[in-house]
């Protein structure tokens, strides 16, 4: 076996099984976090270097491609960038630190390995190793009155969903009689007719539906964003729904774009889920609620774009992938740094954040018309891909109502940006103590979210490439 090929994967089990070793020893927050600071920074490097390598591994259940190694990469940066936020886990109890970066580490070599997986029980159990993962860190919160009941809603319904989806693997492989995933897309738009077969794929993409918040899998997403760690909520936020994108991804291309069942099921949802996301978020106060639902609402975008199942769709989800990890993480920055004891941020709270750091603001500012779609950021040029490709594909109406959609959703991004620039205080309040490395890495996402939005050229060539390997 070619360790190229496999190398992000031993990299993160190798940097797992370091700090499980320190789990092992007496707590040092410091060098916790110094450690797998540098672990991620170094693994961002050795997942560039393998996105060129290909082939099949364990006689074809798990394969490397452009699609896996970009997405891979994805997962390693969203990693890096939450750890560059926990410098102080104030939220957790300094004994757990281990614990948390083990687990932290866990769940992103899952997901890794979730989007090579082409066979259904390798899908199943990667999905679960990232899950359980999910589970405990949530737990983590030193405010059990919050963790607890976050982590145990979690635990029931992605539980629920596990259970639903491991039906429809069942009812796919009584159907077809195969479990790889190749085999899955020459057989399958050859019985798309058969209801059984529709009803198993529904029931198999519930799992993933789950781990993006699609409607009506979306309720364990504000309680698990309230109730867990801030630092916990900006991975769940941006780096697991980058693997969630990635698997829906490989699983509809199986289809071939020959399902209309599929797609109008899809559509249903798409309008569902946006529509509950944008005006469930216009009602919250909690800043952390209103993100949960705001990532609602952009996975019914991510549904339309997903839904058109042609090459334009395609490249404009996975560019979409990349732009969600950077706008929602610096919306997550932001909730960290101004709430740096570890507690919830009400809307209010940012009350004066354009006097106490100006560079904060402004981030939250481009993060949240990024999310908006306004220009020039990147959320714009993503949703602009998303709606073209499903206008190309005849979903006009589909694009009225989420252009709609986007329309409702400035009414609490600008709620949030007016708190952040308009609204003073009631009483005085210091200027946050922002360390230089989190001005520059606040920098860099506000010049990131600009540019590639102005000159996007380059991540949708690449986006291009990754989404024609799903109708090769």
């Amino acid at each position: 076996m070619n360790a190229m090929i496999f190398a992000p994967e031993l990299y993160a089990l190798c940097m797992s099984a370091v700090f499980f070793g320190f789990t092992l020893t007496r707590p040092n927050s410091r060098r916790d976090f110094l450690m797998a600071l540098t672990f991620a920074a170094v693994g961002i490097g050795v997942c560039l270097t393998a996105i060129p390598a290909s082939g099949d591994l364990f006689r074809g259940a798990y394969r490397v491609d452009l699609f896996s190694q970009v997405f891979k990469t994805l997962l390693f940066m969203g990693l890096f960038l939450v750890i560059c936020l926990c410098s102080e886990l104030k939220g957790i109890e300094e004994r757990l630190h281990s614990e948390f970066y083990l687990l932290l580490t866990i769940c992103t070599l899952s997901m890794m390995m979730l989007v090579s997986s082409v066979h259904l029980l390798t899908l199943y159990l990667a999905l679960e190793l990232s899950s359980y993962s999910l589970y405990i860190l949530v737990f983590l919160r030193k405010r059990e009155d919050y963790g607890v009941d976050a982590g145990v809603k979690y635990f029931l319904i992605g539980a629920t969903a596990s259970a639903v989806m491991l039906f429809g693997f069942a009812l796919i492989y009584g159907a077809v009689q195969t479990a790889y995933l190749g085999e899955l897309l020459r057989i399958l738009p050859t019985v798309l007719d058969q209801p059984l077969v529709i009803f198993g794929l529904l029931l198999t993409l519930s799992g993933f539906l789950f781990k993006l918040a699609v409607f009506p899998f979306h309720f364990w997403a504000p309680d698990v964003y309230e109730g867990a760690p801030n630092q916990v909520t900006a991975y769940i936020a941006s780096a697991s729904k980058v693997g969630a994108i990635a698997v829906l991804l490989r699983l509809v291309s199986l289809t071939g774009g020959n399902s209309e069942y599929l797609a109008h099921a899809l559509a249903i949802l798409a309008i569902i889920t946006m529509t509950v996301g944008n005006l469930s978020a216009m009602v919250q106060k909690d800043l952390k609620r209103l993100l949960a639902y705001s990532s609602v609402a952009q996975a019914g975008y991510i549904l339309l774009g997903i839904l058109s199942m042609n090459p334009a769709g395609y490249t404009s989800v996975v560019f979409y992938a990349a732009a969600l990890l950077l706008m929602k993480f610096t919306c997550f920055m932001v909730v960290v740094k101004v709430a740096d004891d570890g507690r919830n941020l009400s809307v209010d709270g940012l009350a004066g954040l354009h006097k106490r750091s100006p560079i904060l603001a402004m981030a939250l500012m481009l993060s949240l018309f990024g999310l908006a779609g306004i220009p020039p950021t990147i959320g714009f040029t993503g949703k602009l891909l998303i709606f073209t490709a499903a206008i190309e594909k005849g979903y006009f109406v589909l694009v009225l109502i989420a252009m709609i959609n986007v329309v409702i959703s400035l009414y609490y991004y600008l709620l949030v940006i007016k708190a952040a620039y308009l609204t003073e205080p009631k009483e005085a309040l210091p200027d946050l103590a922002i360390s230089p490395p989190v001005k520059a890495l606040a920098g860099g996402l506000v010049a990131a979210m600009v540019v590639v939005g102005i000159f996007p050229t380059y991540v949708i060539a690449v986006a291009r490439a990754v989404a024609r390997l799903l109708l090769a």
